[in-house]
């Protein structure tokens, strides 16, 4: 894996070992903060000065941020082969500063950590969606999310964008099997031109 923008453009990353998380493509990352980026141009936020990585895997989205100018990342995380990955990218950007590591649970820590957040990204297990645990991390997420910030969830295609209390489904785009949606304050929608 490769960071695919920002001031660690092309870096190497690496990824867990094994078959217990998936990382997010290159290509769907790259695509997520174009999106967010062109928002900033809409009068949107960017990539925001703090971020929330949900189910962290490799930190990649975290320190795809970081590199293309966040200020601070948390990331969670509970696989401990996932947790030692993260700690070596870190180590390998030098980002160790600047960054947050929480061991445990996403719906535990969605309680604890301290907010706002500026960018919110989640990508739990496809099949994780359709769980209670999740709906409780879907409830805690509005508030720990920045006014005019932005919620980013992935999720497979197969799926139907889930309803968020208190956020609107701003726009949800395809690439293969994976979508991302992203979810804004009601009223903090950007205005686009149409596609």
């Amino acid at each position: 894996m490769r960071i695919t923008g920002g001031m660690w453009r092309s870096r190497s990353i690496k990824a867990p070992k094994g078959r217990t998380t998936r990382p997010t493509s290159d290509r769907v990352r790259e695509a997520l903060f174009s999106m967010l980026e062109a928002d900033a141009h809409l009068g949107g936020r960017s990539e925001g000065e703090r971020v929330l990585d949900l189910y962290a895997g490799s930190g990649a989205l975290a320190f795809e941020a970081l590199s293309r100018g966040a200020k601070s990342a948390v990331l969670v995380e509970q696989a401990r082969d996932a947790l030692a990955t993260i700690r070596d990218n870190a180590r390998s950007l030098g980002t160790e500063g600047r960054i947050t590591i929480v061991h445990g649970r996403v719906e535990h820590a969605v309680i604890a950590v301290a907010g706002p957040f500026d960018v919110i990204v989640a990508d739990p297990p496809y099949a994780h969606i359709h769980t209670l645990s999740f709906q409780a991390v879907l409830e805690a997420t509005p508030k720990l999310l920045a006014a005019s910030g932005a919620f980013v969830l992935e999720h497979a295609s197969s799926d139907q964008a889930p309803a968020v209390a208190r956020l609107t489904l701003d726009r949800s785009r395809r690439y293969g099997d994976t979508t991302l949606s992203v979810y804004r304050h009601a009223g903090e929608c950007v205005s686009r031109p149409p596609l």
